[in-house]
């Protein structure tokens, strides 16, 4: 008679680093608590869900740009990951849904741009950020709401 107590299941199945095994070796995207978002593949990981990334780029986007900075070998401290995925390739795609249509390749949204030009839309985008937040909390406190300025992480 086969045992179906839930207190005696292996305690692996309810550690999240667990679920990491499947990954290794395999190109992921992982978004860290501050918005970053890196690429890489996975080479070891801890039961913290430490990672270990190999050939790591970090990737900017900012509206449809992006811009990709090579990063080499990165360790990255589980409690900043956020979100872990792997990245299938559009070829894999294209094999899973069994239907070979040539127009999606060529429908990424996002273009590719240079650094510097990646730098300025991103300090574009936080310099609009700020003003809106200040806008809004300043008509907060009007009507009589208490803001809190402390943000630490995105999360």
């Amino acid at each position: 008679m086969e045992n179906t107590d839930p207190s005696l299941l292996p305690s692996i199945i309810f550690t999240t680093a667990a679920q990491l095994v499947d990954c290794v070796d395999k190109k992921l995207l992982v978004v860290l608590r501050d918005g970053r978002k890196l690429i890489g593949i996975l080479r070891s990981f801890d039961q913290y869900a430490n990672l270990v990334l190999q050939d790591t780029i970090e990737r900017i986007i900012v509206e449809s740009m992006y811009s990709d900075i090579q990063r080499g070998v990165y360790i990255v401290r589980g409690e900043n990951v956020v979100l872990v995925g792997e990245i299938v390739t559009f070829d894999l795609l294209l094999t899973y849904f069994n239907s070979k249509d040539p127009e999606k390749e060529n429908s990424i949204p996002l273009k590719e741009v240079s650094l510097d030009e990646i730098y300025a839309a991103q300090q574009d985008e936080i310099d609009n950020r700020r003003r809106r937040e200040l806008t809004k909390n300043s008509k907060l406190i009007d009507i009589g709401f208490s803001i809190d300025t402390q943000q630490e992480d995105m999360y």
